[in-house]
């Protein structure tokens, strides 16, 4: 038996009005996931434990069968363990964003205008974080260049008791009610304040400009923790499990958790990405011997953030096209097998940020397909089924059944 879960991040939405009324699911033609929904088992998950914030780290620890509540240490710690910074137990990562702010004088005056300076280029970023590096490394202060706006800060044996918010939270919010808090905050904001003085006059920022794109004026920290500890997703389910991802924090899961990560030339974390890319690869780890292929793509969560109505919908019919197409066309040789179809958790494009309500699923078997009462895959077909799993760890015990009853 081979298994493939297939994550849409953020896919999962509110009725929008210029869709009439329809989420970005109902709206999308996408007759590959409406097929798996109608023939196997369709329902809702909690992914987003009471107390943990809204994340794709929280949410897909709980996707992949991990209780984040007892191994959720942070989000930036999972990038970093993907980037391969040598972090020791009492170390401290952070994430690091390349951002948009306002002009003002003074820094808690400015408004956040984008989480990722228009999703600006991996080459262009590394130029800026070598600036960074210059301006604020030192025997305990690190810097590793990440992808597109994505970065980290290891804090060498640093504390970790900080209340940091996400920027993509407060787009288009004044930042002075979200700077950095708690004890050597300072240290920190001083390090955002300083960074607007030489990156706003960068080179590349300047080309920017230029071509009418936003500059990365500030970077933004936040996401802290320390190094997490998973127990062997092979010991866990007793599959051989791969990970493909074209972000660092799932790709550290993946890794955290003992999995192989398979990079795919052309994979981006946003719209413009090598989605048949992603499948053929999964394609081949399951010719190379992999049971299970756990597929993350981040186009609709990047739309939702930046409340791209058209985008989102045609980044779910691209993964329909594309990724599923692929591969279920892939998979035909195969006498049996599952595929899990799901996002983390919704990103509403009204709101622009993460929320913790549940998440439609569909569980589909070559073997065993059935007529279920859901027609389509989306949110409200989904609810109609009457499934409910209120633990999202608990669904992918529910997908690898089988390996258990051997």
């Amino acid at each position: 038996m081979k298994y493939i879960v297939l994550l849409g991040d953020g896919m999962a939405d509110y009725p929008v009005p210029e869709l009439g009324n329809k989420t970005p699911l109902q709206a999308a033609r996408k007759p590959n996931m409406d097929y798996l929904a109608s023939k196997g088992l369709a329902g809702m998950v909690h992914t987003i434990p009471a107390n943990l914030p809204p994340g794709s780290d929280v949410a897909n620890l709980s996707v992949l069968g991990y209780d984040p509540v007892k191994y959720y240490t942070g989000r930036s710690p999972l990038e970093a363990i993907s980037m391969g910074v040598p972090m020791a137990a009492e170390d401290t990562a952070f994430r690091t964003n390349l951002v948009t702010l306002s002009e003002a004088e003074n820094y808690e005056d400015r408004i956040m205008l984008d989480h990722s300076s228009d999703e600006i280029s991996s080459d262009e970023a590394a130029l800026l974080m070598e600036e960074v590096k210059k301006h604020f490394e030192n025997d305990f202060l690190s810097f590793y260049t990440g992808v597109s706006y994505r970065h980290c800060l290891l804090w060498k044996k640093g504390p970790a008791d900080f209340e940091l918010t996400p920027p993509h939270d407060i787009v288009d919010k004044k930042i002075a009610s979200y700077l950095p808090k708690g004890k050597n905050s300072e240290v920190l904001l001083k390090m955002m304040e300083e960074s607007t003085r030489f990156l706003a006059s960068h080179p590349v920022n300047q080309e920017r400009v230029r071509r009418g794109l936003r500059p990365a004026n500030s970077i933004w920290i936040w996401g802290q923790g320390r190094k997490p500890a998973l127990p062997s997703f092979y010991e866990k389910y007793g599959v051989k499990g791969a990970v493909i991802s074209a972000v660092d924090l799932v790709k550290g899961i993946g890794l955290c958790a003992g999995m192989e990560s398979i990079d795919v030339e052309g994979a981006t974390g946003n719209l413009h990405t090598n989605y048949a890319g992603k499948a053929e690869a999964a394609l081949n780890a399951l010719k190379d011997g992999y049971d299970f292929v756990y597929i993350h793509v981040e186009a609709p969560d990047e739309c939702g953030h930046r409340n791209e109505i058209e985008n989102k919908v045609r980044a779910i019919e691209l993964i329909d096209e594309l990724v599923l197409g692929t591969i279920i066309k892939g998979m035909e040789g195969y006498e049996d097998y599952k595929i899990m179809l799901l996002p983390d958790h919704p990103t509403p494009l009204s709101l622009r940020t993460h929320t913790r309500d549940p998440v439609p699923f569909a569980i589909y078997r070559k073997s065993k397909e059935k007529t279920g009462p859901a027609r389509a895959y989306d949110e409200f077909s989904a609810m109609k089924s009457g499934i409910v799993y209120g633990n999202g760890q608990e669904l992918m015990s529910e997908f690898l059944k089988e390996v258990k009853d051997q």
